[in-house]
């Protein structure tokens, strides 16, 4: 009698049991269900604009006025990109926007690089005051400061040229902070085996420091580069005409001599513009990650 009833027993811990490892797997189900809708909601989200400019820049003019507007168009007009292409210099206007976007990556990347070891590896009077200034600059909008750029630009008759965009942003107070982060999470052993391999400074920051902070350096200068490819404003105040303006300024000029409701060419433009970031983008996603899962040096 004993026996039998601990086999009941048995029967039914073992039914419990499995009652709620089934549960337990049709909550993970549910879960990782919602996760992937909630991803993929996401992305839409954030592509859907960029789909929508891609699909107007290969309609008619007339199907870009429809509401609800068509996302596929019923014909694909790819003559809007030679239309926009035509309406200005645009080899000149990415010229110029290649030469500045990349000299103000150079020059970042020159004064970075020893600005951030030096506040992150040294201890030095009034170091906390003066990395303190440099993050007040972080809350200064360059709309705020241009006007007296603007005018010692203009002392040293710089306007209308390619230094007149490149030099007001010859460093970053983001990417500083950026960087000293990444730098402080080296460990000092390393630094000082370094030393002790009579390696001079320079040589510890070229090879050591660096290389531990590749995916930080890819991620700021994609930040950067997709900021001063996309800069509307500076470029605006600093130029007269299109010897150094750039892309940005070029796409506006659509709207000027094509009108406001050519939306098609106009998009088309935009394509253009958004394509080199989407290409260094694509180069750079693999870094990007790893330095917004970095966690230390290993």
């Amino acid at each position: 009698m004993k026996a039998e009833q601990i086999m009941e027993a048995d029967r039914t811990l073992l039914y419990v049991n499995s009652k709620e490892e089934i549960a337990s797997k049709i909550l993970q189900y549910i879960t990782r269900a919602i996760s992937v809708i909630g991803m993929i909601a996401l992305v839409l989200i954030f592509a859907m604009p960029f789909i929508w400019m891609l699909s107007t820049s290969l309609k008619t003019l007339p199907e870009t006025m429809i509401f609800p507007p068509n996302w596929i168009p019923k014909q694909f007009i790819w003559s809007n990109y030679a239309k926009a292409w035509g309406s200005g210099p645009f080899l000149h206007y990415i010229s110029n926007s290649i030469i500045i976007s990349i000299s103000i990556l150079v020059l970042q990347m020159l004064t970075i690089i020893p600005a951030a070891y030096a506040f992150a590896r040294y201890k030095f009077k009034a170091s906390g005051i003066l990395f303190g200034m440099v993050m007040v600059t972080l809350m200064i909008p360059s709309q705020l400061i241009f006007l007296p750029v603007y005018l010692q630009l203009s002392a040293w008759k710089l306007l209308n040229t390619h230094f007149a965009l490149i030099l007001p942003f010859a460093s970053s107070a983001f990417g500083i902070f950026l960087l000293r982060q990444s730098f402080k999470q080296v460990q000092e052993e390393l630094i000082e085996a370094a030393r002790l391999d009579s390696a001079k400074e320079w040589q510890i920051i070229i090879k050591l420091m660096v290389p531990m902070a590749k995916p930080v350096l890819a991620t700021f200068a994609l930040f950067s580069f997709i900021a001063h490819w996309n800069d509307y404003f500076w470029p605006l105040v600093m130029t007269t005409d299109d010897v150094a303006r750039t892309l940005p300024l070029g796409i506006a000029k659509i709207r000027e001599e094509e009108g406001v409701a050519n939306w098609n060419v106009l998009m088309a433009g935009n394509m253009i513009l958004v394509t080199p970031i989407l290409i260094a983008f694509f180069f750079a996603q693999r870094h990007i990650i790893r330095a917004f899962v970095y966690t230390g040096v290993k």
